[in-house]
């Protein structure tokens, strides 16, 4: 071990210790502490918020002292774990590791244990899949040990229900004790045995998929499933265990999951965090009437804001909170997906693959064509409030898979990319107006940061920017082209197909 990862290292576990023994009182001298050894680049704007709310002791500052209803000996080697091992001393390991292989490196790896589920969810691809497909032990404690090897220490299972293969996955945090595992589960399966487990491995947590109340929960995932979850949440709190909710956004639930009341009962219930997802219509027979309005997504996008400045809840809207972290994030800029089959795929939306774990290496599948696609075109579009090239900017995942010769990993039926983008597609042309007036409005409150031109960027983002010849802009910059990247191409390169015809034309006329 170096010196400066060993002093690192040090400092920051003595610094979360004297957060444990007092929250409330250490929690301004941690913050210091971390803010001194964490590279600037690393969550930037996440630190700046968690400063400014010690210094105000606002609803954030609430959140931060609920770590003293954690059990402590869970707590201190969770947090050890996730921020140090997988964030401090990660983050320079991956960014090396991005200039070296001058390809993505990923900060988390999301795969599925599993293709089987014991639910059968509206709209959800994997309800398709049937129970037959599984990543097998040694498969993912493969994928763990060459991801290790590139920095990479956060393992977010998904799936599928991963808790069918609960005893795999504990086994998995006993052999990789190094690194943090997140599991978005229904909850159904989260019994007091299993919360004994978690509270013994100590580097496990839970991401609990909440619909919003018990009618919204139980319409799209089955009768009664709602208080199964309201259970498991008891079993986790009364432990003293650390978890979070995940929000699939859709047009259905937007009244039930954007009320204060809903927050309020996930706070009551113990959750510390939520992760807020669009519903995306991926599959042939995902319906496209579950995406959210675009009326529906500001709403999500202005009640999100308010309820950080009231709610001790850390939430993060993927598609509204962009500039947080540099437009899209998949294609291994800062995370990727490994199916039940193997396939490894951009986005755990994104179901195009030129590679499979079973006869590749990890680094090799950051290598393959649609991930560097990935890396050459990202961000998509210098309006963060539009990131995804397939939700609002159709135009680039039909050209990557077009050019890489991607192929469907759907596990049921294949769905062509322009099956999908004509799902997409009427969204986000009806997106697009209401993501400029909002990204352009100097009365928002985020407005200050948005001239900036590196929202987001990392350092290995910017020298790729800089060998591309790219200029990046910012939101009021004259000089911003509101059109996507692979747009802005695709026109340049009709242009110049006009601009040579021209003599021909000119040369007929004459003659």
């Amino acid at each position: 071990m170096r010196p400066m990862e060993f002093a690192k290292r040090t400092a920051t576990n003595k610094a979360i210790d004297y957060l444990l023994e007092d929250p409330e009182a250490h929690m301004e001298s941690m913050m210091s502490t971390i803010n001194k050894i964490v590279p600037d680049a690393l969550f930037p704007s996440q630190r700046k918020a968690f400063t400014q709310a010690i210094e105000e002791k606002n609803n954030w500052y609430q959140l931060l002292c609920r770590i003293g209803d954690l059990d402590k000996d869970v707590a201190g080697p969770m947090f050890k774990t996730f921020l140090t091992e997988a964030n401090l001393l990660a983050w320079d390991k991956q960014e090396k590791a991005r200039e070296k292989h001058q390809c993505n490196i990923p900060w988390a790896i999301l795969l599925d244990p599993t293709s089987a589920c014991n639910l059968h969810c509206t709209g959800c691809w994997a309800a398709e899949y049937g129970h037959k497909l599984n990543l097998s032990y040694d498969d993912i404690d493969s994928i763990i040990s060459q991801g290790t090897e590139l920095g990479v220490h956060v393992y977010i299972y998904t799936g599928g229900e991963p808790l069918v293969r609960k005893d795999d996955l504990i086994k998995l945090c006993d052999a990789h004790p190094d690194c943090a595992f997140l599991c978005f589960t229904n909850a159904t399966l989260i019994d007091e045995a299993f919360a004994s487990e978690i509270a013994r491995v100590k580097n496990f947590i839970p991401v609990i998929s909440a619909e919003g109340d018990e009618a919204s929960t139980d319409g799209r995932r089955g009768e009664g499933v709602y208080q199964k979850v309201d259970r498991a949440m008891d079993i986790l709190k009364e432990r003293g265990l650390p978890f979070g909710v995940s929000i699939c956004f859709t047009s259905a639930n937007c009244d039930s999951v954007t009320t204060e009341e809903y927050y309020d009962w996930l706070i009551d219930k113990g959750a510390f965090f939520a992760w807020i997802f669009n519903y995306m219509p991926v599959g042939t027979d995902s319906p496209a009437d579950l995406m959210p309005e675009p009326e529906q997504r500001e709403r999500l996008y202005r009640f999100n804001k308010e309820m950080r400045k009231k709610k001790p809840l850390l939430t993060l809207d993927f598609q509204n909170d962009g500039e947080f972290v540099g437009g899209c994030i998949a294609g291994g800029r800062r995370y990727l997906h490994i199916n039940a089959a193997g396939d490894v795929e951009p986005c755990v939306f994104i179901h195009y693959s030129n590679a499979n774990i079973h006869d590749v290496s990890l680094l090799e599948a950051l290598k393959s064509p649609i991930f560097m696609a990935y890396h050459e075109n990202q961000p998509f579009n210098e309006n963060h409030l539009r990131p995804c090239p397939m939700l609002e900017n159709p135009e680039c995942i039909e050209e990557m898979v077009e050019a890489t010769g991607a192929h469907s990993t759907d596990l049921v039926h294949e769905e062509s990319v322009y099956e999908l983008t004509a799902k997409t597609r009427p969204m986000a042309k009806r997106w697009a107006p209401v993501a400029e007036r909002i990204w352009t409005d100097e009365a928002d409150d985020r407005a200050a940061e948005r001239h900036r031109s590196d929202l987001g960027q990392a350092d290995t983002d910017k020298l790729k920017f800089a060998r591309q010849g790219r200029a990046m802009h910012g939101a009021f910059d004259e000089e911003r082209d509101a059109r996507s990247v692979i747009e802005q191409r695709l026109d340049a390169r009709a242009q110049i197909k006009v601009a040579q015809r021209m003599p021909e034309a000119e040369e007929r006329q004459s003659a």
